[in-house]
C-alpha cells in the first residue's frame, strides 16, 4: 500500500510539476538555511564542552564600579586561586592561566617565529581535558621551565624527531623551556588557544601575593552538588579579608570606606558561558568571543525560513485544489476513504520534501565557503554526515512532511464528491482566508528582515563616517618595531626621509585594532581617585593622528625630559575636576616608587579610542615612545610605501616579516561581527523574500487560472492590460501592505534593542520604514505583475470558446 501511495504521488508530482517545482525550490532553500544555521548554532553552543568537567567548571572574574569607572575584567589576582581552593569546601580544584605576548622561538639556532604561549599551573591538565599524546601524561609541568607543546608546533619545529627532552629558547626573554609533553591541538571551540603551556613554577608573576594586581585567568572545579550562586555568595567576605589590608596600604583607605561609594568584587562565570555571554574588555579576554543574541537571531531566521517554505507548500497545494477536485471526487466514488486520501497527499508531501532535502544538501555544499567566510567558521561538508546530524535531517524531513502536508491533505480529502465532480470549487471562503493570513505572515518576516538589514547598514555607515576625534584615513601602523633592536631609530629615520610620508610617530598605542594598553591608578592630594588609561607617545603623535589640541601645548624636545608632564583628554579633565582650567594643574600617579606628581601641559579633544560600543573614557598621554610606528601617508595608495618598508625591514631583520595594518581597515575590523551579521541578515532577507515571492507567484498563477474566463470577458468589453494587472494585483498587494503593520513595530523594537549595545548609535528614522516598504512592495509587485501581465495579454478567444 505504501509503495502504491509513493508511486501515485510521484506521478502526480510529474503531472503538476509547475506547482511542485515552486514547492520544492522553496523547501530546498528553507532546509538548506536550517542545515547551515543549525551547524553554526551547534558550533557556537559547543564551546568548551569538550572538557569532561565542563558542567562543574567556572571562571573567576572581577567586576567593579569605582568613581564612575566600569571595570569588567576576566583576569584576577595571582593568589585568588589558592585562597578560594583553601577557603571554599565546594571547590575541588583551582588552576590559573596567564597569557604571554610576543614569544619568539628558537631551536638549535633555527628561528621558528612567534607562537601563542601561556603560563599554567602544574594541575592545569587535571582540570582541562587536553589529551597529552607523547611524554609525561601525569605530571608534565611539575618542574620550572617545563613546557607542553601542541602537536602542530611539534611537527613544525621537530618534524619526525621526538621532541621530549629537547630545549626550546624564547629568545626575547632568553628563557629555556624543556619539552616534557606533546598535547593534541587545542580544539577550535575553546575560548583559549595556545601552542605552548609553560609551568608557573619559577614564573615570577605567579608568586605574587598582591590583591591589587590582576594578571591571571582563574578556573575552579566545583563539587557535583555545588550551586554557583551559593559559592559566589561567599566571595565578598573572602575579598574583604584579603584585599582590605592591602587596600589600606595602597590607597590609604579601608575596605569599608571604599565600598561606601564604590562596588568591587569577584564573581563566578560558568565555563560554558564564556564564549557567548562575556562582556569583558578586549584587553582581558583570550578570544573575541561570540554573542548569544546572534545565536537567537539566526535560530529565529532558520525557523522562519522553514515556516515560510512550509506555508508556500500549504498555500500552493490548497490553491490548486480546483485542479485536484475531480481526482478527489473520482477516488471517493470508487471507494477511497478519507484516511486513504490523507495518506496519498502526505506521500506527495514526503516525496517533495525528500527531493527538496537532496537539493538543499547540494545548496549547502555550494554555499559552505561563503558562509564560513561570513561567520568565521570552518564548517565542512562531511560534518553533516555525522550520524546524529543525519538522524536530525531525517527528523526534519518528517516534521516538514507533517507540517507542510497535513493541512492540504485534510483540506483536499474533505471535498464533497458530488461537488468535486461538478467542479463546484472556487477556492474562496475559509481556505482563501487562511491562505491570505499565511501570505501576511510570510511578508511580516520578509519585510521585518529587510528593515533590520537597513538599520544595520545605517548603523555601520554612521560608525564609518562618525567624527572620531582623529583622522583615521591614510594611517599605516607598523607593529613590533622593538624587534629591530638597535636599528629601530635608523628604520624610523628612513621612513621620515621618504617623500611619500607626511609624518611619523613612535608609539605602539593606536585607537583601533590591536594596541598596547597601560592602566594606572590616579590620585589627588594623596587620595585615590580612579584608574585611568595611559598612552605612551612622542611629540609627533597628536599631529600625525590629526587630533585637536584644545588647551596648552604639545610635547616638545625643546623642553628636554618631560617624564613628569602629561596631556589629557577632555573627559580626564572633567573627572579630575579641572574642567577648562587644567593647564598647570597637578595630580599623582601610582608608580613602583610610590606616588609621583605629574603636571598637565595640554588638553586634547575627546576622541574615540575604544569601540563605539563604549562611552569615551578618560585618557592620559605621557611621553614614553616605544614598540611601534604610525605614519601618515601623503597618498591614498599605500602599496608602494608598504613595499619599500618591507624591503628596509628585511635588511634589519630578515627572520621576521613586517607586521603592519592600515588603521582604517583595523577600525572596520573592530565591527567585523556587526558587519558580518548585517551581511548574513541581507542574504537571509533576500532568501525569505524569494521564497515568499515563489509562493506569491504560484498563488497569482492559480488566481489567474480561476479567473481565466473573467479576464477574457473584461478584455472583450474593453479593459486594458494595465487594468487587468491592477485587478489581479490589488488583493495581494493589500496583504503585503497589511504585513507592514505587524512587521515594522516588531522589527523596530528588536533593532532598537540591538542598537542599545552601541554607546554611539543612530535613531531609526521614518525613511528606513519607507525604504523597506518600497523594496518589499516593489519585489512583490514585480512577482505579481509578471504573471498578471501574461494573463492580461492572453487571447480572450481562447478563454471564451469553451462556453
Amino acid at each position: 500500500m505504501i509503495r502504491n501511495y509513493l508511486k501515485t504521488g510521484w506521478r502526480n508530482i510529474i503531472k503538476n510539476k509547475g506547482t511542485y517545482s515552486l514547492n520544492i525550490i522553496g523547501l530546498a532553500l528553507g532546509i538548506a538555511s536550517v542545515i547551515m544555521i543549525m551547524l553554526y548554532v551547534l558550533d557556537e553552543l559547543s564551546y568548551d564542552r569538550f572538557n569532561e568537567k565542563a558542567d562543574r567548571m567556572v571562571r573567576v572574574v572581577f567586576k567593579a564600579e569605582v568613581n564612575g569607572e566600569q571595570m569588567k575584567e576576566a583576569v584576577v589576582m595571582a593568589p585568588v586561586a589558592q585562597i578560594l581552593k583553601n577557603d571554599l569546601p565546594e571547590v575541588t580544584k583551582a588552576t590559573r592561566l596567564a597569557k604571554s605576548y610576543n614569544n619568539r622561538l628558537e631551536y638549535n639556532g633555527t628561528y621558528h617565529g612567534q607562537s601563542d604561549l601561556g603560563y599554567v599551573d602544574p594541575n592545569f591538565f587535571q582540570v582541562f581535558t587536553l589529551p597529552i599524546i607523547n611524554g609525561n601524561k601525569n605530571t608534565p609541568l611539575d618542574k620550572p621551565n617545563s613546557v607542553v607543546i601542541s602537536e602542530s608546533l611539534a611537527d613544525n619545529i621537530f618534524g619526525k624527531n621526538d621532541p621530549i627532552g629537547k630545549t626550546i629558547t624564547v629568545t626575547n626573554r632568553d628563557e629555556q623551556l624543556y619539552v616534557t609533553g606533546v598535547m593534541k591541538d587545542i580544539p577550535k571551540n575553546s575560548h583559549f588557544y595556545f601552542d605552548l603551556l609553560v609551568s608557573t613554577l619559577g614564573y615570577e608573576q605567579a608568586q605574587k601575593t598582591s590583591w591589587m594586581e590582576s594578571d591571571f585567568f582563574t578556573y575552579l572545579v566545583l563539587k557535583e552538588d555545588a550551586e554557583i550562586a551559593q559559592v559566589e555568595a561567599k566571595l565578598p567576605a573572602i575579598t574583604k579579608k584579603n584585599m582590605g589590608p592591602q587596600m589600606m596600604e595602597a590607597i590609604g583607605m579601608s575596605y569599608e570606606e571604599f565600598q561606601k561609594d564604590n562596588d568591587i568584587g569577584l564573581f563566578l562565570q560558568p565555563l560554558t558561558d564564556i564564549h557567548l555571554h562575556s562582556d569583558f574588555f578586549d584587553a582581558t579576554t583570550l578570544e573575541q568571543g561570540g554573542d548569544i543574541k546572534y545565536v537567537y537571531i539566526f535560530s529565529a531566521i532558520a525557523v522562519f525560513m522553514l515556516v515560510i517554505a512550509c506555508i508556500n507548500f500549504m498555500n500552493l497545494t490548497t490553491a490548486s485544489a480546483s485542479k485536484r477536485s475531480k481526482e478527489v471526487g473520482i477516488r471517493k466514488v470508487l471507494g477511497s476513504n478519507k484516511n486513504q486520501l490523507i495518506y496519498q497527499f502526505l506521500a506527495e508531501a514526503f516525496i517533495s520534501t525528500i527531493i527538496a532535502a537532496v537539493l538543499a544538501i547540494v545548496l549547502f555544499a555550494l554555499s559552505i565557503p561563503l558562509f564560513n567566510q561570513l561567520a568565521g567558521k570552518t564548517i565542512e561538508f562531511t560534518t553533516i554526515l555525522n550520524p546524529v546530524y543525519l538522524l536530525s535531517l531525517f527528523g526534519l524531513i518528517f516534521i516538514i512532511t507533517v507540517l507542510a502536508g497535513s493541512y492540504p491533505a485534510f483540506y483536499l480529502s474533505s471535498f464533497n464528491p458530488l461537488n468535486a465532480l461538478k467542479s463546484k470549487f472556487s477556492g474562496n471562503g475559509k481556505g482563501s482566508g487562511i491562505r491570505s493570513g499565511l501570505v501576511v505572515f510570510q511578508f511580516v518576516i520578509s519585510a521585518g528582515l529587510i528593515l533590520a538589514t537597513l538599520v544595520v547598514r545605517e548603523q555601520m555607515n554612521y560608525i564609518q563616517n562618525k567624527d572620531l576625534g582623529y583622522e583615521k584615513d591614510q594611517l599605516l601602523v607598523i607593529k613590533d618595531t622593538y624587534l629591530l633592536e638597535n636599528n629601530e631609530d635608523n628604520f624610523i629615520q628612513e621612513i621620515e626621509n621618504d617623500p611619500r610620508v607626511a609624518s611619523v610617530t613612535h608609539s605602539a598605542f593606536v585607537p583601533a585594532g590591536e594596541s598596547d594598553n597601560e592602566v594606572g591608578g590616579t590620585f589627588q592630594n594623596g587620595e585615590f581617585l580612579r584608574r585611568m588609561y595611559f598612552y605612551n607617545v612622542d611629540e609627533n603623535y597628536i599631529p600625525t593622528m590629526g587630533m585637536d589640541l584644545l588647551q596648552g601645548r604639545n610635547f616638545s624636545k625643546e623642553f628636554g625630559d618631560e617624564s613628569d608632564k602629561v596631556i589629557i583628554n577632555e573627559k580626564a579633565a572633567e573627572i579630575l575636576g579641572f574642567g577648562k582650567d587644567a593647564i598647570g594643574k597637578t595630580f599623582q600617579r601610582d608608580t613602583n616608587e610610590g606616588l609621583k606628581d605629574i603636571t598637565i601641559i595640554g588638553v586634547i579633544k575627546n576622541f574615540n579610542w575604544k569601540s563605539l560600543h563604549q562611552e569615551i573614557e578618560p585618557l592620559i598621554l605621557k611621553k614614553n615612545p616605544y614598540g611601534g610606528i604610525i605614519l601618515r601617508s601623503k597618498t591614498a595608495d599605500m602599496s608602494g610605501i608598504i613595499e619599500t618598508l618591507d624591503t628596509r625591514w628585511n635588511q634589519y631583520n630578515p627572520r621576521e616579516a613586517l607586521n603592519y595594518s592600515v588603521l582604517d581597515e583595523s577600525f572596520k575590523h573592530t565591527y567585523l561581527k556587526e558587519r558580518k551579521m548585517g551581511t548574513i541578515l541581507s542574504i537571509f532577507a533576500i532568501l525569505t523574500i524569494i521564497v515568499a515571492c515563489l509562493g506569491l507567484f504560484g498563488l497569482v498563477t492559480f488566481t489567474a487560472e480561476q479567473r481565466f474566463k473573467e479576464i477574457g470577458i473584461r478584455k472583450v468589453l474593453g479593459s486594458s492590460a494595465t487594468q487587468i494587472v491592477a485587478l489581479l494585483s490589488k488583493d495581494f498587494l493589500k496583504l503585503v501592505a497589511v504585513s507592514f503593520l505587524i512587521a515594522f513595530p516588531l522589527s523596530f523594537y528588536l533593532m532598537n534593542r540591538w542598537l542599545q549595545d552601541f554607546a554611539y548609535r543612530i535613531t531609526i528614522q521614518w525613511y528606513l520604514f519607507v525604504m523597506a516598504a518600497v523594496i518589499t512592495l516593489g519585489i512583490a509587485f514585480l512577482t505579481i505583475g509578471i504573471k498578471s501581465f501574461k494573463a492580461a495579454s492572453a487571447n480572450p478567444i481562447k478563454s471564451l470558446k469553451t462556453e
